[in-house]
């Protein structure tokens, strides 16, 4: 038999940290429980684990910076735990890479149902894609450095990425003569279903052409294929 997934629980409120410890276990699971960033990128080094569960208002580093740092190197799934429930904060929680959010109050058995499915998603992504297999992408007047993450014109511009923009664009790099729908990309990109309403991967698209000076009405770098989505035109070389 597989092992139990292993969850780990970032929460400053130790009721919660019991509670969800208790109940993940209680449901199958095995649980690490820590208070804060520092105690949750420990954990991260020593340890294999398959599901953050995150609370967005920690001391210290917040949920979102927390989330926004470990997606620069990490696909874990994280399911982030908010007590604001304002739209912002939710978009916030998701658009720095988060997989879902559940406000606080919330019932642990909902919980249980979220990770469930979080975890059936992302079940068969690769969660830490090897980019090791290229150090970058020429294309273009551009050049896309896997090591640092930067982005290179040949007038010597330089522009550092989010991790957001990074992957989306190294996906379209190593994919650069097949089109991707943007379910595809919601997939490859963050390991999430797609919503239907979800538009997150086309303002990422928008964010890249004017990063990468491309023409919006005409796109030259990055096209869209109407009805199908997205794919790289200009020739690509890897190296």
């Amino acid at each position: 038999m597989s092992e139990a997934p292993h969850i780990l629980v970032v929460d400053d409120d130790r009721d919660i940290r019991t509670l969800l410890g208790d109940y993940l276990q209680k449901n199958g699971y095995r649980v690490t429980a820590v208070a804060e960033g520092k105690a949750m990128r420990r954990t991260l080094e020593q340890t294999h684990i398959d599901l953050i569960v995150l609370d967005l208002m920690l001391p210290g580093e917040d949920g979102l910076k927390l989330c926004r740092d470990l997606r620069m190197q990490s696909q874990i799934p994280v399911l982030m735990l908010t007590a604001l429930g304002e739209e912002i904060d939710r978009v916030l929680g998701l658009e720095v890479g988060a997989d879902d959010y559940l406000p606080k109050p919330f019932s642990p058995r909902e919980l249980v149902g979220r990770i469930k499915a979080i975890l059936r998603r992302t079940a068969h992504m690769p969660r830490d894609p090897d980019l090791r297999q290229a150090n970058g992408y020429k294309f273009g007047d551009w050049q896309l450095d896997n090591t640092t993450r930067t982005l290179s014109h040949g007038d010597g511009t330089q522009t550092a990425l989010s991790g957001a923009e990074f992957r989306l664009l190294s996906v379209l790099l190593s994919h650069a003569t097949r089109v991707l729908s943007r379910a595809q990309l919601m997939e490859l990109v963050r390991g999430r279903e797609l919503d239907p309403f979800d538009r997150s991967i086309d303002v990422r698209i928008s964010r890249l052409r004017q990063t990468l000076r491309d023409d919006a009405r005409s796109p030259r770098i990055i096209k869209t294929i109407y009805g199908e989505g997205y794919v790289i035109g200009v020739p690509v070389e890897q190296y």
